[in-house]
């Protein structure tokens, strides 16, 4: 799926890692290309991995650049937007995370310019993987309200995309909405024959809270689904949905219990008691580790 973006040499080279076990490759200006590979990072050599950097595939400031152009097809204008964002979602739902100079304008960001580095993070659908939690989240057909919580590249979203088609299995009567901001869930369904997302009603490359409004509104969700939300920034938009009835199912960034206890609208979320339900996930026994679920008090109920 990189034939079009990646020189020659990079994606040969990418072919000898199975792409279930693929989770980054880190290209930097003048340095040597950087894999991650089932949580451990490796250089990338021609035919090997390896841990020291002798004869390692090395990229330049050029071939960052013509990666940049092709991903943009040839105006950078157009995905603009999305690397003021952090990264731009590509052809099944790989996220690429840019770095480089920061242009402002009245304390404004403008762009990013001469981009430097690249991370490319490849999405997994790993069928059945969150049936360890899905019984704590699903009971009796009443979808529980739910946060799910890691570090970066812990397995959050890969836990999300199969609790998405879990539901669009087992809870073919409700009506599921799926706000998919930067194309990275619904995505990673598309053209997969394995994969049944009948049911599941999504919006894609929107905003969470025009997805949110309007989706209540128009669609009668019974459940949304979403993926990294910022507790400050959407917060009112997730206490409005489940006041109005609506089940929410969402992730965040965070480690553990005590690092969402320190974000600072958490009080008001665990005051108002909007999440039943708290999974934390780690990488501690490989990535997806379930460290444990927690009801709305963060009292452990399950691991």
């Amino acid at each position: 799926m990189l034939e079009n973006i990646l020189p020659n040499d990079l994606c040969k080279a990418l072919d000898q890692i199975p792409y279930k076990n693929l989770c980054e490759m880190r290209l930097r200006a003048n340095d040597s290309v950087v894999v991650n590979v089932l949580g451990e990072n490796y250089y990338l050599c021609n035919d090997r991995l390896s841990l020291s950097s002798y004869n390692a595939i090395q990229v330049s400031l050029g071939t960052i650049n013509a990666i940049l152009q092709r991903m943009s097809n040839n105006s950078i204008y157009t995905i603009n937007d999305d690397i003021i964002n952090g990264f731009v979602t590509i052809s099944g739902g790989i996220r690429v995370g840019v770095c480089g100079e920061v242009v402002s304008i009245d304390g404004k960001i403008k762009t990013i310019k001469n981009i430097s580095s690249m991370n490319f993070r490849f999405p997994h659908f790993i069928k059945n993987c969150s049936l360890n939690i899905y019984p704590y989240l699903v009971k009796n057909g009443n979808v529980y309200n739910t946060l799910i919580m890691s570090k970066p590249g812990a397995g959050k979203t890969t836990y999300l995309r199969d609790i998405v088609y879990q539901l669009s299995q087992k809870e073919k009567m409700k009506n599921i909405l799926l706000i998919d901001e930067r194309k990275e869930l619904s995505s990673i369904f598309d053209g997969c024959d394995v994969i049944n997302i009948k049911n599941i009603d999504v919006y894609s490359n929107s905003s969470k809270k025009f997805a949110f409004n309007n989706g209540i509104r128009s669609m009668n969700p019974d459940v949304i689904i979403t993926d990294e939300i910022n507790i400050e920034k959407d917060i009112e938009d997730i206490e409005n949905a489940i006041t109005s009835g609506v089940s929410i199912i969402a992730t965040l960034h965070a480690g553990n219990i005590e690092d969402l206890r320190h974000k600072p609208a958490f009080e008001r979320i665990l005051a108002n008691k909007l999440f039943d339900r708290y999974v934390v996930l780690s990488d501690s026994s490989g990535i997806g580790t379930c460290e444990g679920v927690y009801n709305e008090n963060l009292i452990c109920i399950g691991v």
